[in-house]
């Protein structure tokens, strides 16, 4: 796969509200450098000649620039996100141009995706037009209902999303045109409002998205671990 004409939206419009931090989950250090650090030199380590563009709270640019000043990190670029995920990625898809063919949007708190992952999910989308990683789920599920009662689900017809989403460019640029719906959970859905499908492709367990403080510990474990096998 030629690496030109591949571009990557990296949105890092995260909180701390359920880290229980003051200082967005993005910007917390990992293994010594910022969790949205490792994320943007994974996705360069496998798309050295791919353009990333990071999208930011507007309020949190100046931040992330005084941040990156501090480390070593892949080149990137940066522009302010919007009210939701929804316009975030679409600015993103507006500072990127149109001079790509593939497009990969990836959360900036999943540092931990390997090389391997990233370019499966690139190879699919040329092959589809749209695809996404995904892992099945290792617990049991429930269903609530209204009333307080609850039965199984059948937890093989389940699938855990992950990112990065890669779509075809012409793909994902229509399906931004639309206008944006609370039923939008990700970029799938609305590729898929538009009325294409996506296909599915192996994901990784170690893929996790740093939400708590559990999920940051878990990632440096896995990193301290990645250093002792290297």
């Amino acid at each position: 796969m030629a690496e030109r004409g591949i571009g990557v939206i990296i949105v890092a419009g995260g909180s701390g509200r359920r880290m229980g931090t003051a200082m967005p989950k993005q910007f917390l250090m990992l293994h010594n450098r910022p969790v949205l650090a490792h994320t943007i030199d994974r996705v360069r380590e496998a798309l050295p000649a791919a353009r990333i563009v990071v999208v930011l709270p507007e309020e949190h640019i100046a931040l992330w620039r005084n941040l990156a000043a501090r480390f070593d990190i892949a080149a990137h670029e940066v522009t302010a996100g919007g009210s939701e995920r929804f316009h975030s990625v679409r600015n993103g898809l507006a500072a990127l141009g149109d001079d790509v063919r593939l497009i990969a949007v990836h959360d900036g708190v999943r540092p931990l995706a390997s090389k391997k992952l990233i370019l499966r999910a690139l190879l699919e989308a040329e092959k589809s037009g749209a695809a996404i990683p995904v892992v099945a789920p290792a617990d049991s599920y429930r269903k609530v209902a209204g009333d307080g009662s609850s039965h199984p689900i059948d937890r093989s017809a389940l699938r855990i999303v992950q990112t990065p989403q890669v779509f075809r460019a012409e793909v994902l640029r229509e399906a931004y045109m639309q206008p944006f719906s609370p039923l939008f959970t990700d970029d799938a859905s609305v590729v898929e409002a538009a009325g294409h499908n996506v296909a599915l492709c192996e994901g990784e367990r170690e893929n996790i998205k740093i939400t708590t403080p559990s999920d940051l510990t878990m990632a440096e474990a896995i990193l301290n671990a990645r250093d002792d096998e290297a």
